[in-house]
């Protein structure tokens, strides 16, 4: 198998080397590898997470859509670290949250372009995720495909295309989450417009996550900046006055959470990602 379907894309099977040597898949995870975008221009692989009810017929589930595909499911493939997204969910489900995840490849070198919708292809990948991904998925599996069902969910620069998708994208997405949001490339994006843009956009009913870790800081070598976990922490709180004042409500629709010793990689993100799904399925 040479990664592509010959159709670019539509066919599902299960991950390669699942239940081989170095891989940590659990459950339920298929994929549909090098799937044409005609939005950016490239094919990507698509991942999928079904519950454990879904042999037996269950459903429909809800789907919360993720970015940094690679890293979501599989240690052998994450080029970071594994947020062991499948492990979670079967874990939770014995809670009854279940719900399908989607998780979507990224363009590699491209990715901070691709995930940046001030001054890159936030846009286009957007529209690859609603007008391309979106219809595959439901049309595959027993989805629901109503905004309230519909979420996104990201860290770093995949929680900033994950929050502007929400406020973009409103008829789509009716619940995001962002860990560790990241607003910070000089010359090309900074706190004031992403906060300035959720102050701009009309009010959509659903459920929010946002946090930061006291620990992380910006890598000059990345972004051109170099901050300290006290500025992102204080900016971060910005963006949650942002959102407060559009009327979200802390322990109603909105979540906020500064993490105590929180760093900036897939280790601490996979440590509370139980959390933020009881919180976006609506379980807590």
């Amino acid at each position: 198998m040479n990664g592509r379907d010959a159709n670019g894309g539509g066919v599902w099977r299960e991950m390669h080397g699942k239940g081989g040597p170095g891989h940590t898949i659990i459950g339920d995870v298929r994929a549909c590898y090098g799937l044409y975008s005609p939005q950016l221009g490239d094919c990507r692989d698509i991942f999928v997470y079904l519950p454990p009810g879904y042999a037996g017929g269950g459903g429909p589930y809800p789907v919360i859509y993720m970015q940094d595909g690679q890293n979501l499911f599989d240690q052998a493939i994450a080029y970071a670290g594994e947020w062991r997204v499948d492990e979670t969910l079967e874990s939770l489900a014995a809670e009854g949250v279940e719900a399908i995840v989607v998780g979507v490849a990224n363009g590699g070198a491209r990715r901070l372009e691709e995930y940046n919708a001030y001054a890159g292809q936030g846009g286009a990948y957007l529209d690859f995720l609603v007008d391309t991904v979106k219809p595959l998925i439901d049309q595959s599996f027993r989805t629901r495909p109503e905004r309230g069902a519909t979420g996104i969910l990201g860290s770093s620069m995949g929680g900033l295309i994950a929050l502007h998708a929400f406020f973009s994208r409103p008829l789509v997405f009716g619940r995001a989450g962002a860990l560790s949001h990241w607003m910070w490339i000089a010359g090309r994006i900074d706190p004031g417009q992403v906060c300035g843009f959720v102050a701009g956009s009309e009010y959509a009913p659903g459920r929010l996550y946002l946090d930061i870790g006291d620990r992380e800081c910006v890598d000059a070598s990345l972004t051109g900046l170099a901050l300290a976990p006290e500025r992102l922490v204080a900016d971060t709180r910005r963006l949650r006055d942002a959102l407060l004042a559009k009327g979200y409500a802390e322990g109603r629709d909105f979540k906020y959470l500064e993490i105590a010793g929180g760093g900036h990689g897939e280790g601490d993100w996979a440590a509370r990602l139980a959390a933020v799904f009881r919180f976006l399925l609506g379980a807590g």
